[in-house]
């Protein structure tokens, strides 16, 4: 009797054992399995840019709520398809859990991106990578950017009582091909259409291999249309150095330097995106991919603001000012 005790005491001991066994390996696994889904890379173009002060600031606040590491790629001023691409490679084979890219301008550059989007994680800032809308697109965070140009425009039109009458514009864009910049410019020109304004030039794209927009020597023009901030600011800096013929300028812009040039009176209106939340939502959207495998991230549209030199300090503009100067 006393040896068939022993044998079930040995038999319960073996059994407890082998579940302690289980139990260790899964909290291994799961501790495994939590330290590898912690580290998010973001690959913007010209990442230390000022444009991405509020941005970036979005991110970090974003995952330090969601307990997630965010790392922010050093880039160039421009970037081709295959330059992203390889900066997405490498950051996976450097334990990427999941990517926030915003996309080159490119013919190819949806079909790269698609290739890694049911291996890790991924989510699109500022603009789409195509102009396609189908389910198979990779879910993006960004302002409305059609909308954008559309307030663009009716700020633009408010000061002229509605009518641009033989006025002439220069439009300037940093690119001519990306999502962003065609919706931007649509909205513009949607909204302007039979005001008697007339497109007098355009200027999309950097102008050396610096990626500096210059534009000097372009026929002097009544109004110039800045699309995005390294737009504005290039205008700004020409209208400041007395190389812009005295056009007013008006544009999309999201940096300090953007803000300097409405502030000293060398740009009269500028519509600003919510940079923050771009970078807050989509770390916050990611995190929810990392945290469920079957919990999908999804897209999401932030606001823009108006602001002008009479209305810069302003209460309700000290926030987006705050995030751009962190």
């Amino acid at each position: 009797m006393a040896m068939k005790n022993d044998k079930k005491v040995f038999i319960l001991i073996e059994a407890v054992l082998a579940v302690m066994v289980l139990i260790t390996a899964l909290l291994m696994f799961l501790e495994k399995n939590e330290k590898r889904l912690d580290k998010v890379s973001v690959i913007v173009q010209n990442s230390d840019d000022n444009q991405w002060s509020a941005f970036s600031y979005g991110l970090k606040m974003a995952a330090q709520d969601c307990g997630l590491n965010v790392f922010i790629v050093n880039t160039g001023a421009v970037l081709t398809v295959e330059d992203q691409q390889r900066l997405i490679e490498n950051e996976i084979a450097n334990g990427a859990d999941a990517i926030i890219v915003q996309p080159v301008p490119g013919d190819d550059t949806q079909a790269m991106l698609k290739k890694y989007k049911n291996k890790i994680p991924m989510m699109l800032v500022e603009c789409a990578a195509s102009q396609d809308t189908g389910e198979a697109v990779i879910p993006t965070t960004l302002p409305d950017n059609y909308a954008m140009g559309k307030t663009l425009a009716e700020e633009l039109l408010k000061d002229y009582n509605g009518n641009l009458d033989g006025k002439t514009l220069g439009i300037v864009s940093q690119t001519e091909f990306s999502e962003a910049a065609m919706n931007r410019e649509q909205g513009f020109t949607d909204m302007i259409n039979d005001t008697g304004a007339s497109i007098l030039w355009a200027v999309y794209g950097s102008s050396n291999e610096n990626g500096e927009i210059l534009l000097e020597g372009m026929p002097k023009a009544d109004l110039v249309i800045a699309l995005d901030d390294d737009s504005f600011t290039a205008a700004g800096e020409c209208s400041a150095a007395k190389n812009l013929h005295g056009a007013i300028i008006y544009g999309i812009g999201n940096s300090t330097e953007a803000v300097y040039y409405l502030d000293t009176g060398f740009a009269r209106c500028l519509v600003v995106p919510d940079e923050f939340n771009v970078g807050y939502q989509s770390m916050t959207e990611i995190s929810k991919s990392l945290g469920n495998y079957f919990n999908k991230a999804q897209s999401k549209t932030v606001s823009h603001m108006v602001i002008r030199r009479e209305t810069l300090f302003s209460k309700e503009n000290q926030d987006i000012l705050f995030t751009m100067s962190r």
